[in-house]
């Protein structure tokens, strides 16, 4: 197939969007001589950002069409040398040869990008290598794969005092790898925390932040500037919150003004860089004024986000990330907490120096490997559980799933091996008896609180989490289904309705993902309740409200960064190929008690077996494949 053929054959077939054509379009009209395969591969790499790929591998063309649309037959794809080629003698090209700023497409690794993404990509690659060599001069002072770690663990004489050893084995009695975690930190200016729920993350931070500022005030040195992140309004609530909890558990292990210096807020990623409708007020140009920069639920996000927040690090300064790799990636475009985890490498072990470091200077054991890459030993992966309810067994479950062992997680809820948990193979046609019979009640109980602040406790005893936003299985249908049940006399606001924000409102301060609960106010009316603090909370009435929707049931992307006692899960039959085993994974951990399942048995199957991968190149910016 030749000439107009090809790009018109992929949008015949419904394959690619308005603006994946239209870029395609754009680019012939200003250079005619444009070969036909090069419009079709700009096309498909627009498409894929849509799937979240940062880029498109062109020997895996094919793959993004099954990802597209898995039963149509595929139309023809040019040949991958000849398409190589034209790539490279393409104008329109970027290469790391030729960078030239005023081409559309890049094309690196046999891996092609809209420009912008490639930008992304290799700008968040080189403001990390800076962060993790500690200081501005030395962005490049990491080794490259193999070679010998930085001298960052060469330890002054302030450390043979034993003031660390001693510190730690105070606040991570146990010597596992949360204190691990603690000690790399005094070393590390970049460190993942990863684990799944229940593991202590922020328990780790907490600990963190208190040896740093004790190590600082010790030395009398400037006071730490730290802040606290996440990408979600509800997210960084949480992290405050859990922060502030840790840091109250170990209040009688800290000396005389440790606590005060921790903060008590933290702040969506937005708000921390300063945004505004021309752009962010922080970035590689006006840095943040930080020493510490903690980010929690690092998993959601994005590319472009992540980008900005790097270079907004200060030189010298720390970044900690902390987040679950097999939760569901961000909404937007790439995967990055995977990727640089896949060059950090598992976390459970240290390059040579680190590891001996840590064994003479906090007197923690780790096995050694040796370093792949410049991240390796950045890492460190948090697997014990230290939260886990009595009533639910939930840990099985979730390893099956991260594992991508199908057949042996649906034998286990089929045998009902695990305490806890309820599997309802009815598939969409039980949804209106368990709505009944689990969410309804549940949702009564908000209105009959005595108080908009108990209502917002009785709120996270319940949720329908659904793996889709549209259909009879989506949250839409549902949350009508329950409204209906729960306000059969019609209106659209009344006592304990639900209610998500899903637009951040700065003037309100409420964000995407906020949930206040309908309330009489003092005033007579009925007003929208949020928790605005760890106890404070405000009320506007609901036409003052920033955008928002009923939030009795969420899909699950919805639900990262939060958690309820029990979670009604609901994986439907129609739509089911946008299911893999991280959304499974991520609905499943919301619960804290109690987890209903309601899933076909071979929908639930295929999710499990499916991984959600994203094209991205990041991981191979540190090492990994060379």
């Amino acid at each position: 197939m030749s000439g107009d053929a090809l790009l018109a054959a992929w949008q015949r077939g419904g394959w690619l969007r308005s603006v994946d054509h239209a870029l395609a379009q754009s680019m012939r009209r200003l250079r005619p001589d444009t070969p036909e395969p090069v419009l079709l591969a700009a096309a498909l790499a627009s498409r894929a950002l849509a799937f979240g790929h940062a880029g498109v591998v062109v020997a895996q063309l094919d793959e993004l069409a099954r990802e597209i649309d898995p039963l149509l037959d595929l139309p023809p794809l040019p040949a991958a040398d000849a398409l190589r080629a034209a790539l490279f003698a393409s104008p329109w090209v970027a290469t790391p040869a030729a960078p030239e700023a005023d081409r559309v497409l890049a094309f690196e690794n046999d891996r092609l990008y809209l420009r912008r993404y490639w930008d992304y990509e290799r700008r968040l690659a080189t403001a990390l290598r800076r962060i993790a060599a500690g200081e501005g001069d030395a962005a490049f002072a990491l080794p490259a794969a193999g070679g010998p770690q930085p001298d960052l663990f060469a330890a002054p004489a302030a450390d043979d005092d034993g003031w660390l050893r001693a510190r730690l084995a105070a606040l991570f009695p146990d010597g596992d790898a949360q204190a691990v975690a603690a000690a790399l930190a005094q070393r590390r200016h970049l460190l993942l925390v990863t684990g799944g729920p229940g593991t202590g993350k922020t328990s780790t931070v907490a600990g963190v932040l208190a040896l740093l500022v004790e190590d600082a005030l010790r030395r009398a040195a400037p006071p730490l500037r730290i802040r606290l992140a996440a990408p979600t309004g509800k997210a960084a609530s949480r992290l405050a919150e859990a922060l502030h909890r840790g840091v109250e558990r170990m209040a009688g292990l800290l000396p005389e003004g440790v606590r005060a210096a921790i903060p008590a807020e933290a702040q969506t990623l937005h708000r921390l860089l300063g945004w505004r409708p021309d752009g962010y007020r922080h970035g590689a140009d006006a840095p943040l004024e930080a020493d510490l920069v903690v980010v929690d639920e690092a998993s959601m996000v994005d590319l472009p986000m992540m980008c900005r927040l790097a270079e907004a690090i200060p030189d010298g300064a720390r970044l900690i990330l902390l987040g679950d790799r097999d939760q569901l990636p961000s909404v937007e475009t790439g995967d990055v907490l995977a990727a640089l985890c896949d060059a950090a490498g598992g976390g459970d072990a240290q390059p040579p120096a680190p590891a001996a470091w840590l064994a003479a200077r906090a007197g923690l054991a780790v096995p050694v490997t040796a370093p792949r890459t410049v991240l390796d030993g950045h890492r460190v992966q948090l697997a014990r559980v230290h939260r886990q309810d009595a009533a639910i067994e939930l840990a099985p479950l979730a390893a099956h799933v991260r594992a991508g062992e199908a057949e042996a997680a649906v034998a286990g809820l089929a045998e009902a091996r695990w305490r806890g948990l309820r599997w309802e193979r009815g598939g969409d046609r039980a949804l209106p008896g368990l709505l009944r019979e689990r969410a309804l009640p549940a949702y009564r109980r908000i209105a009959e609180a005595p108080d908009p602040r108990a209502a917002l406790q009785r709120a996270l005893a319940f949720r329908v989490l659904t793996a889709v936003r549209e259909g009879p299985a989506g949250s839409v249908a549902l949350n009508a289904q329950i409204e209906a049940a729960l306000a059969p006399r019609g209106g659209a606001f009344y006592p304990g309705r639900l209610l998500m924000i899903t637009a951040n409102s700065y003037r309100h301060g409420l964000y995407n993902g906020d949930i206040g609960v309908c309330w009489p106010d003092p005033d007579g009316g009925l007003s929208v309740w949020f928790e605005t603090g760890p106890d404070t909370l405000a009320h506007w009435r609901p036409s003052n409200l920033p955008a928002h929707e009923p939030a009795f049931a969420m899909t699950v992307h919805k639900s990262q960064g939060s958690e309820f006692a029990e979670v009604l899960l609901v994986l439907p039959e129609r739509g089911a190929r946008v299911i893999g085993r991280e959304l499974v994974y991520t609905g499943i951990t919301r619960c804290r008690s109690a987890l209903l399942l309601c899933a076909d048995e071979d929908v639930l199957r295929a999710g499990i077996a499916r991984r959600t991968q994203r094209g991205s190149g990041l991981a191979e910016r540190f090492g990994i494949g060379s």
